[in-house]
């Protein structure tokens, strides 16, 4: 509706274009605005203050022109200016109503659009270092992620997932070493476990399996292990020392490919539970990318190359830096270190080679809010490659903090306090979770409160809205059970003139441009508030009016517009990864 209003107003400003009122060679963009109170009409338009100025005319007076140029539409009852030269246009009743018998011809396909185009989208996120299990400070990207995808994809894009595994780079020999150093102590070797190694109890399991498996094949004493390593914080040393220290010690003794090895038992286990992890939260993805595999295809020389041919990189104090500040960087940044190593820069940018070498039209990395000062480089990076930098999109989230009635719980990895996603979501309910995850916006911070969201009470969102869905569910089990059928030909829907049924015929009609405006703005939150405002709406409905009544006209055209609201609720649900349960 509001799309044909907006055509409306556009045939309007052609014609006055060709009369000579506006200027030929102008263009407008026509803005069309539901109305909040009732008495201004359905929609706003405020064109005529916008072109004033071009015409030399007054705003009302311009309004009476472009009202007088508006073709008949079946749907428009009166047009009305209001205040300095707003429009307002009063729908009719038959116009109104036909968002349910829309809603009821299309179904699961109500509110979907095709904005997008077919534009190809590639959303990494999550990302977490597979070090340990996830944890909920994980579940809120994820949340996010999973909900933007969909969002997308109903607004008519293109959409891949991606989780970029972080399997090459020091945290993976710390977790590798604290695993090896774990399994000595099964093997009965005893020592002073580092405080910088990962200590959670997954370590133990894995390194259980690696003693299973090989016995005492990759034993070695501790007096050995620990022998000219740099002392460790708690004996007055640098942790970090120390724990490089036992990394460079375990690959002397096991060989690289055997600590390789190792890590690749640890990786598997944990990348094994994060994908059970994320698949029970409702989370699946398209592609895992392995970090390792840019080293060992070569795409990280490759990709250095690259930069380096386009004349961006310069070499100080043996190092190579990459000339991020010519694109606006606050300083160049370091690719390869003066021993060879390479730092992470060096592999996103050979990782964003690749993305923009599969050919997707826009890039979409969900990062933990803490990375902001990284997204000025990359950008910097994919300039240098060559690309429009606002292919990349870099969407900030920040982290949640989960609490148990006071209690502030801790999210710790390497410490191995932490509450992970798997215990959040057996103690809350994916449902819960994932609403609660992602009703404000990512990039504002996030208390979790635990109990609200257990509880049954109005109090909590995802319980309210759907409630209201099992509530539609319920009335058409007493319809059954009354040996009654719903018929919407023996409906007619201009019965339906109360104000409770004006507002919620105004909230369905709004649904789809609801999606077009949440999926512009990669902002999911407000798919939440449009249902929350959806459910209030229709519990008040519910406690007002009986749909069951002896007016079988009647009931048929409430039990209809209960049908078209049961369907957008189970719409809006599905996008955010939220179930609609019959029964509650």
């Amino acid at each position: 509706m509001k799309q044909h209003i907006q055509s409306l107003f556009q045939h309007a400003f052609d014609q006055l274009q060709a009369d000579n009122v506006i200027p030929a060679d102008h263009q407008a963009v026509i803005r069309i605005e539901r109305t909040k109170d009732a008495s201004h009409g359905d929609f706003a338009c405020n064109l005529a203050m916008m072109l004033a100025k071009k015409a030399r005319m007054k705003p009302r007076d311009l309004a009476e022109k472009i009202i007088a140029a508006l073709p008949n539409s079946e749907a428009v009852d009166k047009v009305e200016i209001a205040g300095p030269g707003f429009i307002n246009l009063f729908l009719t009743s038959n116009a109104s109503h036909s968002a349910i018998t829309t809603i009821l011809e299309q179904k699961q396909t109500y509110g979907l659009s095709q904005i997008g185009a077919g534009k190809s989208v590639l959303i990494e996120f999550v990302s977490a270092n597979p070090t340990g299990p996830l944890h909920v400070g994980h579940g809120r990207g994820a949340a996010y992620g999973a909900a933007l995808a969909d969002l997308l994809k109903a607004a008519g894009y293109n959409v891949s997932k991606e989780y970029y595994v972080n399997d090459a780079g020091r945290q993976m020999d710390i977790l590798a070493a604290s695993i090896w150093l774990r399994y000595l102590d099964l093997c009965g070797e005893s020592f002073t476990f580092p405080s910088n190694g990962y200590q959670g109890d997954y370590v133990w399991d894995i390194a259980a399996t690696l003693h299973r498996e090989n016995q005492d094949k990759y034993r070695h004493a501790a007096s050995d292990v620990f022998a000219d390593v740099p002392a460790d914080e708690p004996d007055g040393g640098d942790k970090e020392l120390h724990i490089d220290g036992l990394i460079n010690k375990m690959k002397q003794l096991l060989g690289e490919q055997t600590a390789r090895d190792v890590l690749q038992l640890g990786l598997d286990a944990i990348l094994g539970d994060i994908e059970h992890d994320l698949g029970q939260f409702g989370v699946t993805y398209d592609e895992w990318f392995s970090e390792y595999s840019l080293t060992s295809n070569n795409l990280v020389s490759k990709a250095i190359d690259q930069v380096k041919d386009g004349g961006f990189t310069h070499e100080q104090d043996g190092a190579l830096w990459f000339k991020s500040s010519d694109f606006g960087d606050e300083k160049d940044r370091v690719l390869v270190k003066e021993n060879g190593a390479l730092t992470y820069l060096a592999s996103d940018i050979a990782y964003h080679a690749n993305k923009l070498e599969r050919g997707f039209d826009i890039l979409i990395n969900i990062w933990g809010a803490d990375h902001h000062g990284y997204i000025a480089r990359l950008k910097a990076a994919i300039q240098a490659l060559g690309a429009d930098a606002s292919k990349l999109q870099v969407l900030l989230v920040q982290f949640a903090t989960l609490y148990r009635g006071q209690e502030k719980l801790q999210m710790s990895t390497r410490s191995g306090k932490f509450v992970t996603l798997r215990e959040l979501r057996e103690e809350v309910g994916k449902d819960a979770a994932r609403f609660f995850y992602v009703q404000r916006k990512a990039e504002q911070h996030l208390d979790f409160d635990l109990e609200l969201a257990k509880s049954q009470s109005n109090d909590n969102p995802v319980y309210y809205i759907q409630y209201a869905h099992a509530r539609i569910c319920s009335v058409f089990r007493e319809l059954s059970e009354k040996g009654g059928e719903w018929d919407i030909a023996k409906a007619d829907l201009n019965r339906l003139d109360t104000s409770h049924e004006a507002e919620l015929i105004k909230l369905l009609s709004r649904f789809p441009e609801t999606v077009e405006n949440a999926a512009k703005a990669y902002e999911p939150h407000q798919l939440t508030y449009y249902l929350r405002d959806l459910a209030q709406a229709f519990h008040t409905y519910y406690n007002a009016h009986k749909f069951l009544v002896d007016d079988a006209e009647l009931s048929q055209s409430r039990l209809s517009l209960c049908k078209a609201i049961q369907q957008v609720l189970q719409n809006g649900l599905t996008i955010i990864g939220v179930s609609a349960p019959e029964v509650m």
